[in-house]
């Protein structure tokens, strides 16, 4: 039997509460400081430091490679470089880096980006970490990150962007820079851009991903390293709404999206979560098909003409050269959190 008057149980909650969710509490980095090891975790599923291998090699490793083929484990690596330049408290010294380029005389025909792509382990629940950094001057992003599933475990990606997921097939959320029509400078700020079995549709009659913007949005800061950490949690049961996402910048939770939250209106275009008021987010049925189970990870930079349109800028001001690097990537079952630092030897 509970005893409702015992002080310890709403501080037993908060402790709960805090344990998964404030920034570096119980994170699976705290216990490989530098990030020196954390591939041994029972709990991790897949990592990348870019230490080792070429570009090529690296494609090799996330997959079978297509080679000259326009969908494959690796896309571009002629763009793509490996620096010394990386985050802070990594134990590693090398980065990825790729470099796309908006070539304004062939708008619309260029290929202005690059990826990694693999699949992994199924999961009903997972955790993406990564660290990025823009280069200074870059313009706004097309897209990002993508963490999701695909029923057939392609080896490559297929997205089917203006398609709804019927509930059995797919889902990706992708972890987006947006800049709302150039109300905010580039690349924008963090938020989620979904595709899941009850998003909306758009005022076209096609459906693009569905933008989660936070209550307090967090700026992507060019020439600055920032880590950034996905949850995805599969709804339980067929007809339940208990899906969830939680998105961490810097180890400080930035938002959690479920069932009951105030949100602002709901469209084709997405909808902003509120601190109060609006109306309690119905929640997250992202699949029908309980074999539908988190396995892809598409570590991806496009940028182009497109995404300087949307955002107001003028064909005279759009960056042509936009460098994004990548580094201490980390897919687990648990909150991972930014790198822990390594003791000085004294």
């Amino acid at each position: 039997m509970t005893n409702n008057k015992s002080p310890f149980c709403p501080v037993f909650a908060v402790l709960l509460v805090l344990s998964f969710y404030l920034p570096g509490y119980g994170g699976l980095a705290e216990k490989y400081p530098g990030d020196r090891g954390i591939e041994k975790d029972g709990d991790v599923i897949f990592t990348e430091d870019f230490e080792t291998g070429s570009i090529e090699e690296i494609g090799e490793r996330w997959g079978a490679v297509k080679q000259g083929k326009p969908w494959g484990t690796i896309h571009r690596p002629e763009i793509m470089t490996l620096p010394n330049d990386t985050p802070k408290n990594s134990a590693g010294k090398r980065s990825l880096l790729i470099n796309a380029i908006v070539d304004m005389d062939v708008i619309g025909t260029s290929d202005t980006g690059g990826y990694l792509f693999t699949t992994f382990e199924e999961m009903d629940k997972a955790y993406l970490r990564f660290y990025t950094k823009f280069g200074v001057g870059h313009g706004y992003e097309h897209h990002f990150v993508i963490l999701g599933c695909n029923k057939k475990k392609l080896p490559w990606p297929y997205p089917k962007a203006g398609s709804r997921p019927n509930g059995d097939d797919h889902m990706y959320v992708y972890i987006d820079p947006i800049g709302f029509h150039g109300k905010y400078p580039p690349p924008g700020l963090w938020c989620l851009y979904s595709y899941w079995a009850e998003m909306k549709i758009s005022a076209d009659n096609n459906y693009w991903g569905n933008v989660t913007r936070p209550i307090d949005p967090v700026a992507v800061t060019p020439g600055k390293w920032q880590c950034v950490e996905l949850m995805i949690k599969m709804n339980s049961a067929p007809d339940k709404r208990d899906g969830e996402f939680a998105l961490w910048i810097d180890g400080e939770l930035s938002m959690h999206v479920k069932k009951g939250i105030p949100r602002g209106k709901w469209s084709g275009m997405g909808f902003d979560l509120l601190e109060s008021g609006g109306e309690p987010f119905e929640g997250l049925l992202l699949r029908t098909d309980m074999d539908l189970k988190i396995n892809t990870l598409w570590l991806e930079h496009l940028i182009g003409y497109g995404a300087q349109k949307a955002n107001n800028v003028k064909k005279e001001d759009i960056t042509k050269i936009n460098p994004v690097y990548f580094d201490d990537i980390v897919v687990a079952r648990k909150y991972i959190g930014p790198i822990s630092p390594e003791k000085t030897k004294k």
